[in-house]
């Protein structure tokens, strides 16, 4: 990766940035804390990438809810492997999950490829979980960070437009690019907190319309507060 681009709007050296990355990574610590890695993991590795799976385009309330009612009807990994695939895609449709037939389907087909091919277990790399039905970078970096507890940075909708407004990656790239720069800048004993505390600050403070920079405790680090990145410059991704 070139560590000085012409696609970044305002210019910075590289040096700068990763200094500027690691204060910023350690400001939303302290407003978004949590007290020990239980807190940041939502659940065992099977749990969350299944919830993984529904969460793709949907709200948290909704994933929260549809996860609920599915692993409360179908408690294992054995009894999903085994449903009818129109049942868990019916489940979904009532609980609001919208893309519910591929959503279904790939639960149905994930579960029996663990069983059939991984002995049970969900594997714990990201080059064998993208080979999962419906199981990009995104949701394999989820798995591995918050199913695993091992040090990953998923990029979601939320981490994809705070760190462009951030100036820690370029405004137009993609979201695997965004992980590569976010990777280069900030010390992997960090990578973990990024994808929660920047989830957390998308939802109060960062966020996708009407952000509040004029209360945002990352203003002064902040080339969007400074008029330095727009959003019409921003790829969503």
């Amino acid at each position: 990766m070139a560590k000085s681009s012409p696609s970044f709007t305002f210019h910075e050296s590289w040096e700068e940035k990763r200094e500027r990355a690691v204060k910023i990574v350690r400001k939303l610590m302290e407003m978004y804390p949590r007290r020990s890695m239980g807190e940041i993991l939502q659940g065992d590795p099977y749990f969350t990438l299944i919830r993984c799976i529904i969460s793709q385009r949907t709200k948290d309330e909704t994933t929260d809810r549809a996860s609920e009612v599915l692993f409360r009807r179908y408690p294992t990994m054995e009894s999903l492997a085994n449903a009818r695939v129109e049942e868990i895609q019916r489940l979904l449709k009532e609980n609001g999950v919208g893309l519910w037939k591929t959503k279904g389907r790939w639960i149905v087909e994930t579960s029996r490829i663990l069983l059939e091919q991984y002995d049970g277990k969900v594997p714990d790399t990201l080059e064998e979980l993208v080979k999962l039905p419906g199981i990009g970078r995104k949701c394999a970096n989820i798995v591995l960070a918050y199913g695993f507890g091992y040090q990953a940075i998923p990029v979601d909708t939320h981490v994809n437009r705070i760190s462009k407004r951030l100036g820690l990656a370029p405004p137009r790239v993609p979201p695997e690019k965004v992980e590569e720069y976010l990777s280069e800048l900030i010390p992997e004993n960090l990578w973990i907190y990024v994808n929660h505390a920047m989830v957390d600050h998308g939802k109060r403070i960062c966020r996708p319309i009407g952000p509040k920079c004029e209360m945002c405790p990352l203003r002064e680090l902040c080339p969007y507060a400074k008029g330095l990145v727009r959003d019409e410059e921003i790829r969503r991704g």
